[in-house]
């Protein structure tokens, strides 16, 4: 195999380099960088398509697809409740679009945006979600939107991964849908807290490129000077 032959191997997630550790003792979880600038600040105005939804919003922005993400949990937590708004901002799959999540009062999809106006999107949410399916193709994702979320200094609730697990108590971690419910009201509970707002964004913050490719050198480093796993 390709990665029991190399010298070393990078990988972008914690999963993804116990993965490789299999054929490969040098191995290591380098990150992923992200740029968040244009979510540290909050702009001006909501879009127009947010700004008559009511509170609380909870909100997903990204490719809105049955294999990355779980439709049955989307519609548990618009069903049992109500008065929670979900917002889902990107382009959503055929099995997305027919599942009858279109139907629900209080479900908006808002199709695809420019990049550039996502951060806007973001800062309208109360709580960011990654209601995330668990499947061969998500185990190992690094999930840069939550560095997104976070950087904008947004709670955020997710499915429980192994590579989640890195954000620590600056993300709330879910097994079921019932514990989605639960973590959601005690985000809502905790979105305006300073302290927590703080290690937010700079968790968000610490996710940088230059962090990254500096795990990438001292990883080549080390094994030219011999020093592998």
């Amino acid at each position: 195999m390709i990665m029991a032959k190399a010298d070393a191997i990078a990988a972008n997630s914690a999963y993804l380099a116990r993965y490789a550790s299999q054929n490969n003792s040098n191995a290591a979880d380098v990150g992923q960088g992200c740029e968040v600038g244009d979510f540290l600040n909050a702009p001006a105005h909501k879009p127009t398509d947010i700004a008559g939804i009511g509170y609380p919003i909870i909100g997903y922005v990204g490719s809105i697809t049955s294999t990355r993400l779980d439709i049955k949990l989307v519609q548990y937590i618009a069903s049992t409740r109500k008065d929670w708004n979900i917002v889902l901002v990107g382009p959503a799959d055929d099995n997305f679009k027919n599942s009858g999540l279109t139907q629900m009062e209080n479900v908006h999809f808002l199709g695809p945006k420019p990049q550039q106006e996502l951060a806007s999107y973001v800062h309208a949410f109360d709580v960011c979600f990654n209601p995330q399916l668990l499947n061969q193709m998500t185990i190992g994702n690094y999930p840069r939107k939550v560095d997104e979320y976070l950087a904008a200094g947004k709670p955020v609730v997710a499915t429980k991964t192994e590579t989640m697990e890195m954000f620590g108590e600056n993300a709330f971690l879910c097994d079921t849908a019932e514990e989605y419910i639960i973590a959601i009201e005690q985000a809502l509970q905790e979105q305006h807290v300073p302290e927590k707002v703080a290690a937010r964004v700079a968790m968000g913050k610490a996710h940088t490129w230059q962090a990254s490719v500096e795990k990438i050198y001292s990883l080549i480093n080390d094994t030219i000077n011999g020093n592998r796993k």
